[in-house]
């Protein structure tokens, strides 16, 4: 999340999508990997190596190289449907704190089609405080939430490796400081 200070009356927030380094490497590592699985099946069933380095006469069609063909075309699939959320940018935006029109704008790109373009609005006379979450373990999560009146909590960070606590705790105040509102969770 990059942060700019456009003047003291405006903040926003810039989030990077899926054009992420991590999606860049999985792409490719699914692609080559599944090819290579990909060949070693269709390989076995000819009984005729495809590719000069990759032996695959000891392999049996039935049952290994048909599940190798079958995770092939799943680990190429899986590529090709990362490639499309890094070509597409999902998730990209902004969030966008304006006091001059007392507005909270929030923005994301989603897949393709009618509802592409996501955008919340939300007066500041309805917002009720910035919430750390903080969830450590196997999965861990490091989210900062703006919470509303009618109870609607709107994750404000973007999806990625967790960030160090200090600058999710320096920006989670920060921000309640701009928008003069409370800080729940620390």
């Amino acid at each position: 999340m990059i942060s700019e200070n456009i003047d003291n009356l405006l903040k926003r927030d810039i989030i990077i999508g899926s054009r992420r380094f991590s999606n860049y490497f999985w792409t490719i590592i699914l692609f080559f990997g599944g090819l290579g699985f990909l060949i070693a099946g269709i390989s076995s069933y000819l009984q005729n190596n495809i590719l000069f380095f990759i032996d695959s006469k000891e392999l049996t069609f039935l049952p290994q190289g048909l599940i190798m063909t079958f995770y092939g075309v799943i680990a190429i699939s899986l590529s090709l449907y990362i490639s499309l959320t890094i070509f597409w940018d999902v998730g990209s935006g902004y969030n966008e704190f304006d006091k001059e029109n007392q507005l909270v704008r929030i923005v994301r790109l989603g897949f393709p089609g009618k509802n592409r373009k996501i955008l919340l609005v939300y007066q500041f006379k309805n917002l009720k405080s910035i919430k750390l979450t903080i969830q450590d373990g196997i999965n861990p999560k490091r989210i900062i939430y703006l919470c509303t009146k009618d109870q609607r909590e709107i994750p404000l960070t973007p999806v990625e490796q967790p960030r160090p606590l200090e600058s999710l705790e320096n920006d989670a105040s920060e921000l309640a400081k701009f928008l003069n509102i409370n800080l729940e969770g620390l």
